[in-house]
């Protein structure tokens, strides 16, 4: 499988990107990885008046993005890692949706009917690794995980039906301890090697 792990975090020293290393280095072993770090990309989150105007008007003006989705576009699996900030995705991340999930890759959209048909099927493996800085019962019973909801009820329906999914999450981050972080990058590494 080809597999495009997307990572998104400004720090080349945090905990963030070691698990991004995780991943990428234990996918390596078994299949083709594109890694794609958007900060050490330099990638601009911000769409372009182009980009916004031609959303709903025939062809979107990829051509700023256009390697980002000739990426997604051949992959057979992708994997967001980032952390959650204010129980969403940070901001480069959302950035990235917008401009590289955009009609005609990730999906065709009827004007008239409102209907959305996923067109990124090529995509068999949907998958996030992240981390929270609140505790679990405060991100999904208080807050009712509205970071999650945004990738697996808006997002991965683009991936056609029978997609396989997983959801790593190490809460609590604020209160985190080497044993715990420890713990958890051992966990994404057994679930990615089982990829």
């Amino acid at each position: 499988m080809l597999i495009q792990v997307v990572h998104c975090h400004p720090l080349a020293d945090s905990y963030n990107h070691a698990l991004f290393h995780t991943i990428v280095e234990t996918l390596k072993r078994r299949h083709e990885v594109i890694a794609t770090d958007l900060y050490r990309e330099g990638f601009a989150p911000a769409m372009t008046e182009a980009e916004r105007r031609s959303y709903y008007q025939g062809s979107y003006a990829e051509d700023a993005v256009a390697r980002l989705i000739g990426d997604l576009r051949r992959a057979d699996g992708i994997i967001f890692c980032f952390p959650h900030w204010w129980f969403s995705m940070p901001a480069m991340l959302k950035g990235y949706f917008d401009r590289v999930w955009a009609p005609g890759t990730a999906f065709a959209h009827d004007l008239k009917g409102g209907r959305i048909r996923p067109l990124l099927t090529n995509i068999h493996l949907f998958g996030v690794v992240t981390s929270y800085g609140s505790p679990w019962w405060l991100t999904r019973i208080v807050m009712q995980d509205p970071g999650r909801k945004v990738l697996f009820r808006a997002l991965k329906p683009m991936c056609g039906p029978r997609v396989r999914s997983f959801y790593l999450a190490h809460y609590d981050m604020d209160r985190s301890t080497p044993a715990s972080r420890a713990a958890f990058v051992e966990r994404v590494r057994a679930r990615i090697a089982e990829v």
